[in-house]
This record gives structure tokens, sequence and C-alpha cells, in this order.
């Protein structure tokens, strides 16, 4: 017998529940600010704590910058706000529910 999820009462194998929660996410907000000696940052907001972690990692993977996860929002070395909705729709979040300021 196959293990059950139990969020969705689907079998693990075959359970989607990280994809749904990836959809109905709330808005995402991606903008950029300046930090300490000017330098420029990125910063990515509305992401759940659970997919934070990996979602940082994956982004600075891909722009090929530093970063971190911490307070409730990723912090990205450098001006990567026009590269990161296509990044984040690729990892399965919404295009929709990117806001880009």
């Amino acid at each position: 017998m196959a293990d059950i999820c139990p969020k969705c009462g689907l079998p693990l194998d075959i359970c989607a529940c990280e994809a749904l929660e990836k959809e109905e996410a709330v808005r995402i907000k991606v903008y950029t600010t300046k930090m300490k000696f000017g330098k420029l940052v990125t910063i990515v907001e509305g992401l759940s704590s659970e997919d934070m972690a990996k979602t940082a990692k994956e982004l600075k993977r891909k722009l090929a910058c530093g970063g971190t996860a911490k307070d409730n929002h990723i912090v990205l070395q450098g001006d990567h706000k026009a590269k990161v909705r296509g990044v984040l729709a690729k990892l399965g979040y919404n295009e929709k529910n990117i806001d880009v300021w």
C-alpha cells in the first residue's frame, strides 16, 4: 500500500501539493534597492518560508550571483529584476503573480 499525503490525500508518488502551493502563492514582489556603499541588490518578497531556501539557491545558481534568504525575503547581489521573473516561472511559480517594480 502506498503512503498517503496528509495534505491532499493522494498517494505520495502523484502528490501535487507543492505545485498547487506555488500556483496559489500570494503576490511575489521583485525590486532593487541600494545597500551599504551604494551597491544594488535585488529583493524577492512573498515566497513561503518552506520554499525560500531552495528557491534562493536556484536563483543564485541561474543568475550567477551571491545572495541570501532571511527575514522572509531573498536578497540577490546585483540588479537582476529583469531576469528573475523568467527564472521563477521556470521554477513553477505563476508568472501572473510576480510583480517587478
